[in-house]
């Protein structure tokens, strides 16, 4: 068993769960038990001046228009709700994180992975990586000052450009991705805890609990067949 995270917490379905003193405002964003309300998943979003343009008996579908959480002045009236998603290297972080979306009843979620922010690596750590020789699995190997910006930008419900990591080669590809505010924004991450800047901007953390064997052959058959790597 991978351990528990060194903060107090609750652990809920394999997951230890630690919140802010505003954690509580999470409640606000679920569904109510047997509303018969079906759950929406949206991981990004587009941010225009028009008003929404689908309503229906129930809610309100952003499909286009000024986003929830700006008042009709244009000033943002909330910051985003931002949850960060830890634990080992294939524990489950990316399956528990769109189970959160799918649970959610908000019109706008943004799922934000750790694993585009690794960082450019020089000449000798390219060939390290190729020998299979460099720890992708240390905080070192991320790029926190990208990652906080990033962070911080989509709680002011920023649009923000994320890089695209490309694992065959291990270098960032040419092309960006834009996400956009939200009111929730899901951090998932191996390191996703390891910075304390960054912690000041989860209002609540959890920690995926897996066995280390299950972690082993689920990132064995990820890497072989996503990744570009080989059994040895």
């Amino acid at each position: 068993m991978s351990s528990p995270p060194a903060y107090p917490g609750i652990r809920i379905s394999g997951c230890w769960a630690e919140g802010s003193s505003n954690a509580g405002s999470l409640d606000r964003l679920l569904p109510a038990v047997g509303t018969g309300r079906s759950p929406r998943k949206r991981t990004t979003s587009q941010c225009k001046s028009e008003p929404p343009l689908l309503r229906t008996s129930k809610r309100t579908i952003y499909t286009a228009g000024r986003p929830p959480w700006y008042n009709e002045h244009g000033t943002q009236s909330k910051e985003a709700f931002a949850i960060g998603l830890g634990g080992g290297s294939a524990s489950g972080k990316t399956t528990v994180a769109r189970m959160i979306i799918e649970a959610l009843d908000v019109p706008w979620v943004v799922l934000l992975s750790m694993d585009s922010f690794y960082k450019v690596l020089t000449q000798q750590q390219q060939e390290q990586a190729a020998h299979n020789d460099f720890n992708f699995d240390h905080p070192d190997a991320f790029d926190f000052d990208l990652i906080i910006s990033t962070l911080k930008k989509l709680k002011q419900g920023r649009s923000v450009q994320v890089p695209i990591y490309d694992f065959t080669t291990h270098s960032r590809k040419k092309d960006w991705k834009t996400l956009y505010g939200a009111n929730v924004i899901i951090f998932e991450g191996i390191m996703a805890f390891a910075d304390k800047t960054l912690l000041e901007l989860l209002d609540m953390r959890i920690f995926v609990d897996t066995d280390s064997d299950i972690r082993l052959v689920r990132r064995l058959r990820r890497d072989i067949s996503e990744r570009g790597r080989d059994i040895e």
